[in-house]
């Protein structure tokens, strides 16, 4: 028989819970490594409360700042959304550069989604640069078969002849993903 089916019930009912070790965050783990500072961030972004967001943030950047292009990402969605961040445009665009620039398939998708709104509403003269960009962020996250790239990408050749085509076509093979020691900052 089990012990504690060998107490009585009412002993049972009312003595305390078991002690239990709390579960440490990270044991003995180096909070200076990317990988374990991306983790960190990725616990306290999961638990959702607007405290634990901010220093989700705050692990992110610590991560992101070391060319984690996974980190990179998920700060730039934070600073899009304004989640642990005020929301801050240019800063998203920032690190969904670095990720992009990296290989990171979401921030190829989501820096393509910027170039093209840029070539709806930005400067005429700017336009068609904006619009190869978009092509070419699209394409890039669509090879690595990120959902939605290809339906993005559609519009954007619309306004495009087949010159820009061609340019963004060359872009895109000759896009190398940078190496996370070399990633710029």
């Amino acid at each position: 028989m089990l012990a504690s089916m060998e107490k009585a019930w009412y002993r049972r009912l009312f003595s305390p819970p078991p002690k239990t070790e709390p579960e440490p965050v990270m044991p003995d783990a180096n909070l200076e490594d990317a990988e374990v500072q991306f983790g960190m961030g990725l616990k306290l972004a999961n638990l959702g409360a607007t405290e634990d967001l901010m220093q989700a943030a705050v692990w992110y950047r610590k991560a992101a700042e070391q060319c984690h292009p996974l980190a990179q990402f998920n700060l730039a969605m934070m600073y899009a959304r304004g989640q642990g961040v005020e929301r801050n445009d240019a800063e998203s665009l920032i690190w969904f550069g670095k990720a992009a620039r990296q290989g990171d398939a979401g921030a190829q998708y989501h820096l393509g989604k910027t170039c093209h709104r840029a070539s709806l509403t930005g400067a005429p003269e700017k336009a068609m640069e904006s619009r190869i960009e978009a092509y070419k962020w699209f394409h890039l996250a669509a090879a690595q078969g990120y959902r939605g790239s290809v339906a993005a990408c559609t519009p954007v050749i619309l306004g495009m002849t087949h010159a820009d085509v061609a340019v963004a076509d060359r872009r895109v093979a000759a896009f190398v993903a940078e190496k996370a020691g070399t990633a710029s900052t």
